[in-house]
């Protein structure tokens, strides 16, 4: 006896072997019959005044397990995830490159003989005293003040740290001279000053210093 086939060609199991004792198709609930290759039929539209029909939940079935095929899901080679790295060249560590603190000169003061301290800023400038006319600018030592103030000239002196000499060197550029351990500077030229020197402004010894480098 032939075996039952489904007559639905939009059905899975259209003209496949069904039991025997099927009726309609487990999957569409087409009635079955000895059909080989039936001729497709157009779906059958709707028309708008009428309903489409219901359909039914189609009916699981089970595949025999003759009916499945032998598929072996292939194996996939390991994926190797692990970075290769670039060997790195080696170098020998590099000393840190030492600079040295900038030099500063020592601190130049002036000690007057009332106890009167004055401090020279920076490693040079002048000895003076202030001028009254504006748009001058004042010494960078200002006797203003002292006692017999007017010895003393608005550029009285010049002094310099020198580096080659290690020493601050004065210049005299007064008018009543300067006096260097009781000896007359030469106007112009360079003398050195040393710690604990006197230093006085004017031959009438009114006004005296003591040299103090620190």
């Amino acid at each position: 006896m032939p075996a039952n086939r489904c007559p639905n060609p939009s059905c899975e199991y259209f003209n496949r072997a069904l039991p025997n004792n099927a009726k309609v198709c487990p999957w569409c609930s087409t009635p079955v019959g000895n059909v080989v290759s039936p001729t497709p039929q157009p779906p059958i539209q709707p028309q708008p005044s009428q309903q489409p029909p219901s359909q039914q939940p189609p009916v699981q079935y089970q595949r025999p397990a003759t009916d499945q095929p032998n598929y072996q899901v292939p194996q996939q080679a390991p994926v190797d995830y692990s970075t290769v790295y670039q060997p790195r060249v080696s170098y020998p560590p590099t000393p840190p490159v030492y600079t040295p603190p900038p030099q500063r000169a020592p601190v130049l003061k002036l000690i007057h003989s009332t106890g009167r301290e004055f401090n020279l800023v920076g490693e040079g400038g002048y000895i003076g005293r202030r001028s009254q006319s504006p748009g001058i600018a004042p010494p960078e030592i200002d006797l203003t003040g002292i006692p017999s103030e007017g010895i003393v000239s608005r550029r009285h002196a010049r002094v310099d740290w020198d580096w080659s000499q290690n020493s601050y060197m004065i210049v005299d550029m007064s008018t009543n001279g300067i006096y260097l351990n009781n000896t007359s500077l030469t106007p112009g030229m360079q003398y050195r000053l040393l710690n604990g020197d006197s230093l006085r402004f004017g031959q009438d010894n009114l006004v005296n210093f003591t040299v103090y480098i620190v």
